[in-house]
């Protein structure tokens, strides 16, 4: 077990539900929201080490969300990995400060290998 815990913010069920499983079997622990304005409360009293951010959210932007935890000295160094189905976002994504991107779909490996870059240097 890695005892590092992941929070996924998707709006997509399907897509929460393949990564919940497939990280948990990966040893994280996991924390899901289906709107990025649940992030702020939880993040205020549980640490994160890695976000999975989708670009676009129900009625919310990924991209101001990723900035706005960039201006907050306590979640200013959580690495963010934005996931968008448009792969034309990702230069969109780096700009308002998230770590990496990844265009949906994506091979699972693939984002094992950019979440466990991130993590493993923490």
């Amino acid at each position: 077990m890695t005892n590092k815990t992941i929070v996924v913010v998707d709006d997509d069920p399907g897509i929460v539900d393949s990564l919940v499983v497939m990280l948990e079997f990966a040893g994280y622990t996991i924390k899901t929201f289906t709107k990025g304005s649940d992030l702020f409360p939880y993040l205020a009293r549980q640490k994160a080490d890695l976000i999975l951010l989708d670009v676009w959210l129900s009625g919310e932007d990924g991209k101001e969300i990723c900035q706005l935890l960039r201006c907050s000295p306590a979640t200013k160094d959580i690495p963010v990995i934005m996931l968008s189905a448009s792969r034309d976002l990702e230069k969109t994504a780096l700009e308002a400060g998230a770590n990496d991107f990844l265009a949906k779909p994506f091979e699972m490996s693939i984002l094992l290998e950019k979440i466990n870059q991130f993590l493993l240097t923490k």
